[in-house]
């Protein structure tokens, strides 16, 4: 059996299922337009004679590849030079004191109640 919530006695009461699928009246319907395409033109027009593709900047990947694969013996996170030790720096003092910090609270919940 279906049920659909009446307006008039606010309860639920008994119906048909197309009246129970279709609540207050409502009737599922399509939309009468279809939405408008939002990417419909190309942004950029294709020209025939130019075969090579322009970018923002240069491409800096080989020189990357070069850096990285140097074997120099310094680790791959401190190859870049001072910006990456001063961020190793600062996360391995952020871990230490993280960890002296969570052993102290330890310490204190540790302690009985002093009444």
């Amino acid at each position: 059996m279906y049920y659909k919530f009446s307006g008039l006695t606010q309860k639920l009461t008994g119906s048909a299922p197309a009246a129970a699928y279709s609540p207050q009246g409502l009737k599922p319907g399509l939309p009468a337009e279809s939405p408008t395409m939002i990417f419909a033109t190309p942004t950029k027009l294709v020209s025939e004679g130019v075969g090579t593709v322009e970018y923002m900047g240069a491409n800096r990947v080989p020189d990357l590849q070069k850096l990285f694969q140097t074997a120099d013996g310094v680790p791959i996170h401190l190859k870049r030079g001072v910006p990456d030790r001063l961020l190793y720096r600062t996360t391995m003092a952020l871990t230490i004191g993280g960890v002296v910090y969570c052993l102290v609270a330890l310490y204190i919940a540790a302690q009985p109640n002093k009444k």
